[in-house]
């Protein structure tokens, strides 16, 4: 199982924390493919932490659903079903759409500027070829909305598809400018709609923004 070496160690985290954000970032981005096995003494020593956060990590990340663990045997990562990204983005956007249309109604304009002040972070990331950074920068955008949107049951189920998502995003994020910029016009026409309070068009909008790259997605892998 090859392990970077070189990687940034995120500060200021417990060991299980570290281990599990780290152990994230790597089965997101295809450093831990699916269906490999996952050795927690390598891991451990890669990391720099014992065999016990490791273990720990294993455990939530079972509990997400990117890895399976089978006691006295082996963790392995969870594989991912292509039909899998109709169910997932189509959810998503559902919820997505939901939030937006709350958000058009109740946008102030500082809270427009930070929007697009995010959407500038993520067309630069995805310009700049950075495609996990613009993954967490247009995450970041649509977080925001949620927040906004002021629905925690919309913000919990969205956080918890989230993280599967992730994984196809990535894929998606590391295409051609081309393709992807349509995200970033997309956030640009969410905005403006945000601009006008038009919650239908906000609504709309997103769900495009959600089912546009399912649907490339679909076709890529």
């Amino acid at each position: 199982m090859p392990v970077p070496k070189n990687f940034v160690s995120p500060v200021r985290m417990s060991a299980k924390e570290r281990a599990l954000s780290q152990l994230q970032r790597w089965i997101i981005d295809g450093t831990l493919q699916p269906g490999e096995k996952l050795i927690d003494a390598e891991l451990a020593e890669s990391l720099g932490v014992s065999r016990t956060p490791i273990r720990e990590a294993f455990q939530l990340l079972e509990v997400q659903g990117l890895v399976t663990t089978h006691p006295g045997k082996e963790t392995k990562v969870t594989e991912i079903e292509k039909d899998d990204i109709f169910k997932m983005y189509s959810t998503m956007a559902a919820l997505q759409a939901l939030a937006a249309e709350a958000a058009a109604k109740v946008i102030i304009p500082e809270q427009i500027e930070q929007l697009r002040s995010i959407n500038q972070e993520f067309s630069s990331a995805i310009k700049s070829g950075q495609a996990y950074q613009a993954m967490e920068a247009d995450e970041q955008f649509h977080n925001f909305i949620l927040e906004l949107s002021d629905n925690p049951y919309a913000a919990s189920f969205s956080a918890s598809l989230q993280i599967h998502i992730r994984r196809f995003k990535y894929v998606f994020l590391k295409q051609s400018i081309t393709a992807t910029q349509a995200s970033v016009d997309e956030h640009d026409s969410i905005i403006a709609a945000f601009e006008k309070n038009d919650s239908d068009r906000a609504q709309a909008m997103m769900k495009q923004n959600f089912i546009r790259p399912m649907q490339e997605l679909h076709d890529l892998l």
